[in-house]
C-alpha cells in the first residue's frame, strides 16, 4: 500500500516507522526540511517538502498514486484542506487528525465525513479514552477496548504474591478463569513472551491478557488481591484532554476533581462538568494538591499540556499520598527514562493513542480496529472472517497459526466467542487476534483482498 503521510511530528513519524516496518511505501511531506531529512537517514520513505495542503506539493508527491493519505500536522485547517484534495483527487481514504474536539463530534450538517474524510481522529480524544480504561482498572498497566466495549486487553505486573507465579498454565489452580480470560504475551525485562501450556510467569513479568470486562475484573480480584477500585481521581490540567477525562468519569462511581489554573477556563470547565469538583489553583502546587485531599485510593493524573510539569506533578502527588499516578508524555524520548527508573506508574503518548485509531484503515476491508500497546512489542487485532476464507469451518485448535500469533476472543453476532481450542470458526466471525510484528504478514491474506 502507498501512504502520504501531511506532517512530520511525533505521531508523522511514529506511523512513518510503522509503516516501513511492515513494508508500506511511504511519502512524507512537510513544510521543514530538517525533520525529512532525519526521517529519510534512517527510514526508506519519500520526502516532499511543502505545505501538506497545496495541490501543486500534493503533485510533487505523486498522489494520484495514494492508496491512503493521513494529515497529522499540529494544523486542523491544513489536515482537513489535504483530505479534500485528496478526495478530489480519487485517493480512497482519507483520514485527519484534528485538534478541535468540534470536529469530531459536529451537528450532523458539519459532518466532515461528507467532505469524503473516511476517519477524524484527536489525539486528546482517544487519550482520554486510554486514560479512563486506565483508570477504570487500577493498577492495570494500560487498557484496550475492543469489539464495541464487549472485550477489554489489559496487562498488569505479576506480584510477589500473586497466585499467578505458582504453577504453570497447563496446571493453573483456576481453570474455569480461562475459559473467558486468554493470556496473549508477556515481558520479561525486554524479552517478549508468547504464553504456552508449559509457561510460568516470575515476579516482574509483565503479562497481557483478554476478555470480556466482568471476567477480566473477576480475574483481576484473584491474581491480585491487594487489588481495589480508585474512589478519587484528580486530574492536573483543564484543557482538552484533562476536561474529557472528566466527563468520561462521571460516568463511574468515583470522585472527581479538577484542577485549572486559568479562572476563565476553571470556570468554562465547571459550567461542562456535573459532579465534578472544579479547583482554581496551581496543579502543580502543593497546596492546591493537597486541598484536592489526595489518598490511598486516589489516582493522579497529570494532563497538562507541559511534559516536565506532568512528571513533576505526579512526583509530588505520590509524595502527598495519592496511590497511583499517570502522566501525559508528548516527547517519546521521555518515555524509556520514566519506565526504567520507575518514576511514574504510568505514561500515555498521545500521538500512539491515536495510531491506534489510524491503524484499521492500513490493514484492509475486513480489520475492524487495531491498537497497539505502548509497553508491549505487538498489535491487537479486530478480524472479519472473510466467505470462503481460509479458516472457515476450522476449530482453533486446528488452525497452523504462525508463532507470536494468538487468537484471544470472538464475536458471532452480538455473543462473545470463548477462545477456545474446540471453537469452530465461522464465516463473519470477529476475532480478537495479538500478533507480533514479525508474525503480522504471514497473516495478510486473511484479511486483505
Amino acid at each position: 500500500m502507498r501512504v502520504l503521510i501531511i506532517g512530520s511530528g511525533d505521531a508523522g513519524q511514529n506511523l512513518a516507522a510503522k509503516l516501513c516496518e511492515e513494508k508500506h511505501d511511504v511519502v512524507l511531506v512537510d513544510n521543514r526540511q530538517e525533520p525529512l531529512t532525519e526521517l529519510q537517514s534512517h527510514l526508506d520513505i519519500m520526502i516532499v517538502r511543502g505545505e501538506g495542503s497545496s495541490p501543486v506539493v500534493l503533485e510533487k508527491a505523486e498522489i494520484g498514486k495514494t492508496d491512503l493519505l493521513v494529515a497529522v500536522t499540529d494544523r486542523d485547517e491544513v489536515n482537513i484542506l489535504a483530505c479534500v484534495m485528496a478526495h478530489a483527487a480519487g485517493v480512497a481514504h482519507k483520514v485527519a487528525r484534528v485538534s478541535n474536539l468540534d470536529y469530531v463530534r459536529p451537528p450532523e450538517a458539519y459532518d466532515l465525513h461528507k467532505l469524503g474524510i473516511d476517519l477524524v481522529v484527536s489525539q486528546k480524544e482517544e487519550c482520554a479514552y486510554e486514560l479512563f480504561n486506565i483508570l477504570r482498572m487500577p493498577g492495570t498497566l494500560e487498557a484496550v477496548d475492543l469489539l464495541e466495549g464487549r472485550v477489554l486487553a489489559t496487562g498488569i505486573k505479576v506480584h510477589m504474591d500473586s497466585p499467578l507465579i505458582r504453577e504453570p498454565l497447563k496446571a493453573f489452580p483456576r481453570p474455569e478463569l480461562l475459559q473467558t480470560i486468554r493470556f496473549i504475551a508477556g515481558k520479561r525485562g525486554d524479552e517478549l513472551l508468547i504464553p504456552r501450556g508449559d509457561s510460568q510467569f516470575m515476579v516482574g513479568d509483565e503479562i497481557y491478557f483478554v476478555g470480556p470486562p466482568d471476567d477480566v475484573t473477576a480475574f483481576l480480584e484473584w491474581a491480585w488481591p491487594e487489588h481495589a477500585s480508585f474512589e478519587k481521581v484528580v486530574i492536573a490540567g483543564g484543557g482538552d484532554l484533562g476536561l474529557r477525562l472528566a466527563q468520561l468519569l462521571e460516568s463511574t462511581p468515583m470522585q472527581v476533581v479538577l484542577l485549572e489554573p486559568d479562572e476563565e477556563r476553571a470556570e468554562y470547565c465547571s459550567g461542562l462538568l456535573g459532579r465534578t469538583l472544579v479547583i482554581r489553583g496551581d496543579p502543580m502546587n502543593d497546596e492546591t494538591q493537597a486541598e484536592a485531599g489526595l489518598g490511598q485510593n486516589t489516582a493522579f493524573v497529570a494532563a497538562t499540556a507541559d511534559d516536565e510539569s506532568n512528571i513533576i506533578g505526579c512526583l509530588l502527588a505520590a509524595k502527598l499520598g495519592a496511590r497511583y499516578t499517570l502522566a501525559q508524555v508528548n516527547k517519546p524520548e521521555y518515555v524509556p527514562i520514566i519506565d526504567s527508573l520507575s518514576l511514574l506508574d504510568h505514561v500515555v503518548s498521545p500521538p500512539l493513542s491515536m495510531i491506534n485509531a489510524i491503524l484499521h484503515f492500513i490493514r484492509g476491508k475486513n480489520v475492524k480496529a487495531a491498537a497497539l500497546f505502548h509497553r508491549l512489542p505487538g498489535e491487537l487485532l479486530d478480524v472479519v472472517i472473510p466467505p470462503r476464507g481460509k479458516w472457515v469451518g476450522k476449530a482453533v485448535k486446528d488452525l497452523a497459526l504462525p508463532t507470536g500469533v494468538t487468537i484471544a476472543a470472538g464475536l458471532r453476532g452480538d455473543k462473545v466467542l470463548n477462545a477456545t481450542g474446540e471453537l469452530t470458526l465461522a464465516a463473519g466471525d470477529r476475532l480478537v487476534i495479538f500478533s507480533t510484528a514479525q508474525a503480522l504478514t504471514k497473516l495478510e491474506a486473511l484479511f486483505r483482498k
